[in-house]
C-alpha cells in the first residue's frame, strides 16, 4: 500500500486511462481491472495535472482549487493511491 504525501510527485498510473464524462471521469486501471468513478470535475483536473506538477499540492495550485475544498481532495487522492489508480512520481519537475 502506497503512503500518500501530498508534497511529493504523482502521475496517474501507467495502466490507468481517464474516460471523461458528463458527470466527471471513468478511470479504468488495465493492470487490476478495477473501474473507479470521480464525479468531481476539479478532481479529475488535479489528476491530469499531476503528470507536469512538481507534486499534488503543486496540481490543486495548478487548477485552482479553493483552500476550503482541499481537505476533499487530498482524501480523494489518497484513495487514488491507496487503489493504486495514482502512484509516486521518482522524477522531480521544476517548479
Amino acid at each position: 500500500m502506497t503512503s500518500f504525501d501530498p508534497q511529493g510527485a504523482w502521475r496517474r498510473s501507467p495502466s490507468v486511462v481517464i474516460r471523461p464524462e458528463p458527470f466527471g471521469a471513468l478511470v479504468y486501471d488495465f493492470g487490476s481491472r478495477r473501474l473507479s468513478f470521480l464525479k468531481d470535475l476539479a478532481l479529475v483536473r488535479v489528476v491530469e495535472a499531476l503528470d507536469e506538477s512538481a507534486s499534488a499540492l503543486g496540481a490543486l495550485d495548478a487548477v485552482g482549487v479553493a483552500e476550503a475544498d482541499r481537505p476533499q481532495h487530498l482524501a480523494a487522492l489518497a484513495a487514488l493511491a491507496r487503489s493504486g489508480m495514482i502512484s509516486q512520481r521518482q522524477e522531480a519537475i521544476a517548479s
